[in-house]
Formats: C-alpha cells, sequence, structure tokens
C-alpha cells in the first residue's frame, strides 16, 4: 500500500503525475484526457479550470465597461497571471494547495 499524503492523494499518483498538475493550469483540458484516472491531476485540472473561467470573466466584463474597465483589465489579468504561476508553482512541488480567491470552487469532480 503506498503512503498518503496529507491531502489524501496517494504519492506514486503524486510522482507520476506532476507534470500534467503543471500543463492543468496552461490547457485544463489535457489531464481530463490523458490522466482522468488520476485524482490529483483531475483536482488542478478543476483548478486550472477555474482560473481559466476566471480569466474569461474578468476579460468579458471589464471589456464591456467604458474607461474604468479598460484600465482595470490589465492588472485584473497581471493578477490572475500570479494566480497561475502559484499553481504551477504547486503542482510542481507536488502539493495540491487550494487558489487563493477562486480555489475553493469545485467544478470538476
Amino acid at each position: 500500500m503506498e503512503p498518503i499524503t496529507p491531502g489524501g492523494f496517494d504519492s506514486a499518483d503524486i510522482q507520476a503525475n506532476k507534470g500534467m498538475g503543471v500543463i492543468a493550469y496552461i490547457l485544463f483540458f489535457v489531464p481530463l484526457i490523458a490522466a482522468k484516472e488520476s485524482r490529483f491531476a483531475m483536482y488542478h485540472a478543476n483548478q486550472g479550470l477555474t482560473l481559466f473561467l476566471a480569466f474569461v470573466i474578468c476579460n468579458v466584463v471589464l471589456g464591456i465597461i467604458p474607461v474604468i474597465g479598460w484600465i482595470v483589465l490589465p492588472f485584473a489579468n497581471l493578477g490572475l497571471l500570479v494566480l497561475m504561476v502559484l499553481g504551477i508553482a504547486t503542482a510542481a512541488q507536488g502539493q495540491a494547495k487550494p487558489l487563493p480567491l477562486i480555489g475553493a470552487y469545485t467544478l470538476i469532480r
């Protein structure tokens, strides 16, 4: 029996799917296709999907709002880019921490 990490993920699963966890923040659907049996990859795919939806919502809403939205949009995108880098770093370290602000939502089970 493999050791279980504090987050409830199998350590062998984490080691085998760190790359998928990293890819999930860039292209969230890749782990859904290539590593659908991995709880670790699915966790990061969920985080990646949530981040993608945050990008889309911010860009649509702030893009519609004249002047103020156009001024705020680059800062919102920069903040979401920081969240993406945090997620990539977390996955590369083999950890499963939720992203700040948006990580509490579960869209993929």
